[in-house]
């Protein structure tokens, strides 16, 4: 028969116990969608993709197939380097892992060694009568001088986890981390939608200036022609304030666009992350932005698998329910073990002697009789933990089906709304020229010059409007279906 040394009985004995180790958490099963299975039909929707379409939002980079233009591709990527948000942002997954792998490290036992030499000196009158008998026996000694040294390994307070409390926050920590990487995900998501429409602001506030110039100048032109006619005594008074009404109208919407275009700018530089020089914004115009239109929408099965919001909301409800099995386990006995070998002896020129070997083992058991209700109180909190990030996680279903379909609603529509209005410029700009012409021959007063004057302006203005926001609508489909941050669509 093999006999065993205590050291490997009480190695034996714990790795019988590690593996008899169990989960009290529940089964996790994913909650029921609350979302229809279908995006929403109808006028202001396009047809659905058809199944099995490729995607350009497919990996880390996946914005470059998105926005196609030079100069907003390199903006993004500057940001994508120096935006402080995002650098907070990944320090967090760096916090988040090394809090996770804190937690793991109690899954197992930790060995420390530890080595010690003492002298110490004891008043015989401290020994009691013995020890006194002793030093009168001896001689004037009024003490007694002694040594002592050790070396040992071992392991302090290593809790066995029969009942999966150890592991579950250890799942707890692991998820919390998983989500925190989602959430960062969805920050560079945010961040490249965030620079894209802040240039596009920045380009169409410029237009918006350019144009407010140019029709300052024309109304300038007027307002000077009136004028001379006016000296002439062949226009009225009411022409000239009109027309003068016109030009302060244009030269306090000036100053707007300008005070516009220096804020639009001063935001995009706090999204890059640093300071822009005039060559990496200039000569744009929302004409000539590459901005991938034709950016395909999934069912909402597959969006929840792909939105970095969505798979945060389930990393953290899994942590929840990690967290009721620690709670559930806590009803449980905890059997903690403490033990230690190594070698003892009364001087350091003995300590590894024959026979000098030592060794400690000893197990303690806690029981939970009567806790005035804490832990029940506590796994309550568990669960209502658990249930609060249920609904958490179903509202950022409910969300993101319901950004998703405005997304879709505003495609379908603003393309058809940019052609009205360029029609609308167009007949306005016809309009203008021949109610000029009708006031040049006398015809027409020049309140009817003046209004068509206004209409094509607006008109103008509109139009650059309905482009930026159909420019917009295109990055917002790239947030909104997930974006670069697209995960595969498995379980």
């Amino acid at each position: 028969m093999t006999v065993f040394s205590t050291p490997k009985r009480i190695a034996a004995i714990t790795a019988l116990l590690l593996t008899t180790a169990c989960s009290l958490a529940p089964d996790y099963s994913r909650p029921q969608s609350p979302v229809p299975n279908a995006w929403p039909t109808g006028q202001p929707y396009e047809p659905a993709d058809a199944p099995g379409k490729p995607s350009p939002l497919q990996g880390p980079d996946s914005w470059k197939a998105v926005f196609r233009g030079p100069r907003l591709q390199a903006l993004i990527a500057k940001s994508l380097e120096n935006n402080r948000d995002l650098r907070v942002a990944l320090l967090n997954i760096e916090v988040a892992r090394a809090t996770y792998r804190v937690q793991d490290a109690a899954t197992l036992p930790q060995l420390n060694l530890s080595g010690s030499t003492t002298r110490a000196r004891t008043p015989i009158s401290a020994l009691g009568a013995q020890g006194a008998s002793a030093g009168a026996s001896g001689s004037s000694t009024k003490g007694i001088t002694y040594n002592s040294s050790q070396v040992q390994v071992g392991v302090t307070s290593y809790e066995l986890d029969l009942f999966g409390r150890v592991h579950s926050l250890s799942q707890q920590a692991l998820e919390q981390y998983l989500a925190t990487t989602e959430a960062t995900a969805g920050t560079r998501l945010s961040l490249i939608a965030e620079v894209a429409n802040a240039y596009l602001t920045l380009v169409s506030d410029r237009q918006l200036l350019t144009l407010t110039q140019d029709t300052l100048k024309a109304q300038q032109a007027t307002y000077d022609r009136n004028k001379r006619m006016f000296d002439r005594g062949s226009s009225s008074a009411l022409d000239l304030a009109q027309s003068q009404t016109a030009v302060d109208t244009a030269r306090a919407n000036l100053e707007q666009y300008t005070r516009l275009v220096a804020q639009d700018r001063n935001a995009l530089e706090l999204l890059v992350g640093s300071p822009l020089s005039e060559a990496e914004i200039e000569g744009a115009s929302l004409d000539d932005q590459d901005v991938l239109s034709d950016l395909p929408a999934g069912l909402p099965a597959d969006l929840m698998l792909r939105r970095p919001d969505i798979r945060q909301a389930e990393h953290t409800l899994k942590a929840a329910n990690a967290n009721i099995g620690a709670a559930r386990a806590a009803f449980f006995p905890q059997i903690t073990l403490t033990g230690s070998y190594g070698t003892a002896s009364a001087g350091l020129t003995d300590l590894f002697a024959p026979g000098s070997s030592a060794w400690s083992f000893g197990p303690s058991i806690s029981l939970p009789l009567f806790d005035n209700g804490k832990n029940q109180a506590n796994l309550d909190i568990a669960k209502a933990n658990r249930d609060i990030d249920v609904a958490s996680y179903e509202k950022a279903v409910q969300t993101a089906f319901r950004e998703v379909s405005d997304a879709l609603a505003a495609r379908g529509t603003l393309d058809r709304q940019l052609a009205a209005q360029t029609s609308l410029v167009t007949s306005s700009q016809l309009t203008y020229d021949l109610s000029t012409k009708r006031y040049d021959r006398g015809i027409d007063s020049f309140l009817t010059v003046l209004d068509a004057q206004r209409s094509l302006y607006s008109a103008q203005q509109t139009r650059i409007a309905v482009q930026l926001s159909l420019l917009e609508n295109r990055v917002s489909l790239f947030k909104v279906l997930g974006g670069s941050e697209t995960a595969p669509a498995t379980e």
